[in-house]
């Protein structure tokens, strides 16, 4: 029988609670439903320091480093801050150059489904910065994305989720990514990765 493709979720912030943690939690529930092995790695608890390649390489970036390449799939999950990414999660990423000389490199053929948490409504230009930096490391960015507005409204005063469909669409996410995951280990690529581009012409 196949082992289960091991889906690794990456994110979280600084901040008590973390809503980007908590959403990133019932994600990987969800892959975890779809019969995937899941591990979640918080970002505040991983403790990183600032990338650098001048001082040696921390046992925290290797232990980073070496769950991302273990994965079959990632799910990433970053608040907005200033209309992007955190700069914890993008110290994290950072330190992923680390599999620059692995065979395959980076997260080639690793598909990555991304989801953020904003006070207002701008998430979806978090989405953005992340979908850069899978296609710069070879991943696939999962076509279903899930950013999750006015989180005030959507989590409690203690970080939980409070919106069943909220919590609904977010494991429909994390079972879309462990399904990517299992087409890539069937046929090496997977459906979505094969779609005409919209605008293409036809043969």
């Amino acid at each position: 029988m196949a082992r289960p493709p091991l889906v690794v979720g990456i994110g979280g912030s600084l901040r008590t609670p973390s809503t980007s943690l908590t959403a990133l939690c019932v994600a990987v529930e969800g892959a975890a439903g779809a019969s995937a092995d899941t591990q979640v790695i918080d970002l505040k608890r991983l403790d990183l320091p600032f990338y650098t390649s001048e001082h040696g390489i921390p046992a925290s970036a290797r232990r980073l480093a070496d769950s991302v390449q273990a994965a079959d799939a990632l799910l990433w999950s970053s608040p907005t801050y200033h209309g992007s990414i955190s700069g914890a999660f993008k110290n994290a990423v950072d330190w992923l150059t680390l599999l620059a000389d692995h065979d395959p490199p980076y997260l080639t053929n690793k598909p990555v489904g991304m989801l953020t948490t904003a006070g207002g409504v701008q998430g979806l230009q978090a989405i953005n910065a992340m979908e850069f930096i899978v296609r710069s490391l070879r991943g696939w960015a999962v076509p279903l994305v899930f950013a999750v507005p006015r989180s005030s409204r959507v989590f409690d005063g203690d970080g939980r989720l409070i919106d069943q469909a909220v919590a609904d669409q977010l494991r429909g996410l994390g079972a879309e990514v462990t399904r990517a995951a299992l087409q890539f280990r069937a046929e090496g690529t997977c459906d979505y990765a094969q779609e005409r581009p919209s605008g293409a012409a036809l043969d």
